[in-house]
């Protein structure tokens, strides 16, 4: 992980900002504050930051206004702050491209924890392969240039669906455990949260399948986990 990198922390109470503030410092990064919704824009074109840590209620633009607005321009990890803890904030906030979310209150452990794991998912996403694979006449993923074809066209994946993809791909026919699917994928950290695999499998099943409900790609062991189809075999 590179030294000295930068976050931007989005918080109206600037009790919790400067709480957050030197927990990360003290761990090497740097940090930027910024107390509304605007003002977390601005400072997103200004400061170019490494990570935002985006707080769902404020008081101009909520939380996931403000995401919204980031997505439009930028690919920035983000990690969503809630007080609320309520499993609908917490997909919506992913639904909406968030990368993480942290409940409040929360310790400096799990905050300094979570912010690195997200940091060392985005370094480390193309994983190194140069492989091309033709998995049939729709689909066509080339990991050299992160790039996922879809009857011809583009497909937008975010960084977590490539890495999750990548895993699957690699590991074709065999069933990968939501163990080994959330320590490859997201690290050691998220050991307990298995809803984040089951939500990025439809994110990507939404972006890959022709029929999402009835998948030809990624298949359901249930109970176990996942796998990818042998494409392989038809070869």
């Amino acid at each position: 992980m590179q030294k000295n990198q930068k976050i931007l922390v989005v918080d109206d109470e600037e009790r919790m900002a400067r709480f957050i503030r030197l927990n990360l410092e003290h761990d090497g990064f740097q940090v930027i504050e910024a107390y509304r919704g605007q003002q977390a824009l601005e400072k997103l074109r200004t400061a170019l930051p490494d990570l935002i840590l985006l707080d769902v209620m404020m008081p101009d633009l909520d939380g996931f206004e403000v995401l919204k607005m980031i997505r439009e321009v930028s690919k920035i990890p983000v990690i969503m702050l809630t007080a609320k803890g309520e499993e609908d904030d917490k997909v919506k906030g992913l639904e909406l491209g968030a990368d993480d979310y942290i409940t409040k209150p929360f310790s400096s452990r799990e905050l300094v924890s979570r912010v690195k794991a997200v940091l060392r998912r985005f370094e480390s996403v193309g994983e190194g392969s140069d492989d091309v694979i033709q998995v049939d006449d729709r689909l066509k993923i080339d990991f050299g240039r992160r790039e996922v074809w879809v009857e011809g066209k583009l497909i937008n994946l975010r960084p977590t669906e490539y890495r999750l993809l990548y895993h699957l791909v690699k590991n074709a026919g065999w069933v990968l455990t939501y163990d080994q699917i959330l320590s490859r994928v997201w690290g050691y950290e998220y050991r307990d949260e298995s809803h984040y695999v089951r939500l990025y499998i439809n994110y990507l099943r939404d972006k890959l399948e022709k029929d999402p409900s009835n998948p030809k790609y990624i298949l359901t062991e249930r109970g176990v986990g996942y796998r990818f189809i042998d494409y392989k075999k038809n070869k």
